[in-house]
């Protein structure tokens, strides 16, 4: 019998180590009984070998691997607002990285918050924002969005693009007043900008004919023009001497 459980042992040893460790957890105890056994009981090596012999034979079979035709999970409502929201299908099958870099080159803002800050001023209610559903169906909203988000999150996205709005603003508008650009240098900046501006729209779904693009343009550019002239005349109602900073007045009368 001990020539058997070497065998046996040594058969062990040759197994994947995965089952090594397994027969080492489950029958470490076994073992010592065994030994126990037989040495009270000289035929229990051989007893056990037949028991082992008739469980093989009468052991059921492996039960069968989990058909891939299981019953479907229950389809996740989709309201029906979200189910026809349509903003940004003209990107569809675009990916979020080569959004982000469009943005990145040329805005303040990234990707998400362009699309989050999009979805809360269309998903607002008298009640407020309803950020749950915008971050709950992200994916389904948005075509390169693929994670969902928390309500936070979404706030978090939307709080963020506002703030670089306003910031990118500050400084658009001091850039505009402080007399650093000439008047043909800031139409042409205002073009530059109107045309990243009415892209982003169009991408949104936003249809712009030609003649509202040419009257939007003259418009923007008016205003400019109005806003340089009063910044001008702002700057120069009291200015001060480069050499001893003495201020004085330049209107008065």
């Amino acid at each position: 019998m001990t020539e058997d459980r070497d065998e046996s042992e040594d058969s062990e040893t040759v197994r994947s180590p995965h089952e090594q460790v397994d027969l080492d957890r489950v029958g470490t105890d076994a073992s010592d009984d065994r030994s126990d056994d037989t040495a009270s009981d000289p035929s229990s090596d051989a007893a056990a070998e037949e028991s082992d012999d008739a469980n093989d034979a009468g052991a059921a079979p492996d039960p069968p691997a989990q058909s891939v035709d299981a019953p479907d999970q229950p389809t996740e409502f989709v309201p029906e607002d979200v189910a026809e929201y349509d903003r940004f299908e003209k990107i569809d099958g675009g990916t979020y990285e080569r959004a982000n870099e469009f943005l990145r080159d040329r805005t303040y803002i990234t990707a998400r918050e362009w699309a989050l800050a999009r979805l809360c001023a269309d998903f607002r209610t008298e009640t407020g924002v309803e950020m749950t559903k915008i971050g709950e169906h992200l994916p389904e909203l948005v075509p390169f969005m693929t994670d969902t988000y928390s309500p936070q999150a979404v706030n978090e996205a939307r709080a963020s693009f506002e703030k670089k709005v306003r910031t990118a603003g500050a400084t658009f508008l001091y850039g505009a007043m402080s007399g650093f650009f000439t008047a043909d240098e800031l139409d042409d900046l205002m073009y530059e900008s109107t045309e990243v501006a009415k892209f982003l729209l169009e991408v949104e779904g936003v249809e712009l004919s030609v003649e509202d693009e040419l009257d939007t343009e003259e418009r923007i550019s008016s205003v400019m023009r109005d806003v340089r002239e009063s910044s001008t005349a702002l700057r120069h109602d009291r200015a001060s001497c480069p050499e001893c900073g003495h201020e004085f007045e330049l209107d008065a009368e």
